[in-house]
């Protein structure tokens, strides 16, 4: 087993160092999730009154869908950036932006799971 650095707190409590792990942390920010998580939980509502489950983009949607509806938003943010109004406003227009670029990322990593799988399945037999 390779040795590796270890780091001692002033509890005495030890652990490995977080060298070369992913620092979530310091990647993302409570703010800006919190933000997304207010557009999405609005967004749950759909046109005829029902609440859609929040997870319910996860069960597949087309990428063309996904480039399209972020060209539209894409398109408030810089009406916004440039300062002319937009149909939404700017916190909006980037909460969908982050909302399809995520689900379009989603779609491809699946996609790419899939392959793999597939992949491996061949080549055992």
């Amino acid at each position: 087993m390779k040795k590796g650095k270890i780091r001692k707190f002033l509890t005495g409590a030890t652990r490995d160092t977080d060298e070369g792990k992913y620092d979530y942390e310091g990647f993302l920010h409570p703010l800006v999730i919190e933000r997304f998580g207010e557009y999405m939980n609005k967004h749950r509502k759909q046109s005829d009154g029902s609440l859609r489950d929040s997870d319910n983009w996860q069960k597949g949607i087309p990428q063309d869908a996904y480039i399209k509806s972020a060209w539209r938003h894409f398109m408030d943010w810089w009406k916004e950036h440039r300062g002319y109004g937009s149909r939404e406003g700017l916190e909006d227009a980037l909460c969908a932006l982050l909302f399809n670029v995520q689900g379009y990322l989603h779609e491809h990593l699946k996609r790419k799971s899939e392959e793999s799988f597939v992949k491996k399945a061949i080549t055992i037999e």
